[in-house]
């Protein structure tokens, strides 16, 4: 039960801190559309979900407008489509279907255009691997991801060299669009089946035939509560943190309730991820100088993520008995304003910012590097992150915007809540012989716990 008094705190929240639930995400399972038959399969697609999210957009504006809570995107995330295309070929018709449906219902975003080849591919994978630059550039609201590794499983490195070589693909494709296609694609390592977020959520396998998922944002809710306990010791700072994590996750424990009982559909998970917008006071990079860093990316950036991270899930898991997609904090440049004033004052580069991945909820977010910069350094980089997430068991992400036309020192316009970036300098040294070498990272050995 909510009690009046956290009423109260969640309309100041609000108010004066930034404080939005970032998207309620229905998943819908497609399990029960697949039929060999490539007409038939694409209609029962449309069918399911505009049957089933009709009124998702209406109901997240009737929540928001009467508690008062700011709810920014209503989406939709879908079964991976490879797992459901079987022996059909015209994926991209497949993307299509779901971003006229997306449209039909007037979500902003469908996730789940999805493969999982961490171990390898089948007929299905590499159909779906192939149609995705073309898909992405010609759907306006369709998102994809591919798992290519796991803990258990290590790392498909022909998926790693795929990957590098598809997103100059779609970055080529939407030149004219700074190169977009890409910020719609992310590549995972341990990828979560219950993510609200985009571009990487898809509904898996595992979950119910449909569900609400909610995410909650609120780095600025977080800054200004350090500010009243400026100079304390770490442990004032980490039960600070830990209290305002409880508060927004309570917010979106509240909303996921009202949604899920309106729409008839199960709540699943709240996802508490520190999610930051351009503006002004909604930073993670705010939180790290309240902190007491001068900017991000200096000594201590590592440890002060660590410290967010950590206590944000423990405030969370207080709040809420059904935490769950990746429930942390994001450090994507281009949508924080503090992050590209740090990219662009030289305090923050891309090898700093793959070390704060060790301990964040995803990984390298929104980066924008030259548009030529090589398919194999982007899969290098790729490798690298993978590794990451493989050996220390938690999920990392790369979603890398190889941008045609502009160089180190230029910035590209993205709009909306993905801001913009500067163009962020790569390591000039080349990794091809290592990329093409091809096969699979075997799991560590830390991965046999049976």
């Amino acid at each position: 039960m909510i009690s009046r008094y956290e009423v109260v705190e969640t309309n100041k929240m609000i108010q004066e801190a930034n404080l939005d639930v970032r998207t309620i995400t229905m998943g819908i399972s497609l399990l029960d559309c697949v039929d060999s038959d490539s007409k038939k399969l694409n209609d029962k697609i449309y069918d399911k979900i505009t049957k089933n999210s009709q009124n998702l957009v209406k109901v997240g504006q009737d929540i928001s407008k009467e508690l008062g809570v700011p709810i920014v995107n209503k989406r939709i995330s879908v079964t991976p489509i490879s797992l459901i295309g079987g022996n059909v070929t015209d994926f991209v018709k497949i993307a299509e279907t779901l971003d006229k449906a997306a449209s039909e219902v007037g979500v902003n975003f469908i996730g789940g255009y999805s493969a999982l080849v961490q171990k390898g591919f089948t007929k299905a994978d590499k159909n779906l691997l192939r149609s995705i630059p073309e898909a992405l550039s010609k759907t306006e609201r369709v998102c994809s991801s591919v798992n290519v590794g796991s803990t258990r499983n290590g790392i498909n490195m022909d998926a790693v060299k795929q990957m590098g070589e598809l997103i100059k693909e779609m970055a080529f494709l939407t030149k004219d669009n700074n190169s977009m296609a890409c910020a719609k694609f992310v590549v995972f390592c341990n990828a979560v089946e219950d993510n609200p977020f985009m571009a990487g959520a898809f509904h898996g396998v595992g979950e119910a035939d449909m569900v609400i998922n909610v995410g909650v944002s609120g780095p600025g809710v977080v800054k200004r509560a350090l500010e009243t306990v400026r100079g304390a010791d770490f442990e004032t700072l980490c039960e600070t943190v830990k209290r305002t994590a409880f508060k927004i996750t309570r917010v979106g424990q509240l909303v996921a309730q009202e949604a899920s009982k309106r729409l008839g559909v199960p709540f699943g998970i709240i996802d508490l991820s520190l999610a930051p917008t351009p503006a002004v006071g909604d930073s993670i990079a705010e939180i790290f100088n309240e902190m007491g860093l001068e900017q991000a990316g200096a000594p201590g950036t590592t440890a002060a993520l660590a410290i967010l991270n950590d206590n944000v899930k423990k405030g969370g898991v207080m709040a809420s008995s059904y935490v769950g997609g990746l429930s942390g904090a994001f450090i994507p440049v281009s949508e924080d304003h503090g992050m590209i004033e740090a990219a662009q004052c030289g305090a923050l580069s891309l090898e700093k910012l793959e070390a704060m991945t060790c301990v964040c909820s995803v990984g390298l977010d929104m980066i924008a590097v030259a548009g030529d910069v090589s398919a194999e350094t982007i899969s290098g980089i790729i490798a690298d992150e993978m590794a990451i997430g493989m050996v220390n068991n938690k999920t990392t992400a790369v979603r890398i915007i190889p941008v045609i036309g502009k160089e180190v020192g230029d910035r590209v316009e993205f709009g909306g809540l993905l801001g913009y970036a500067p163009i962020m300098p790569v390591n000039r040294y080349g990794c091809d012989a290592f990329i093409k070498r091809g096969g699979r990272i075997p799991a560590p050995i830390h991965s046999f716990k049976n």
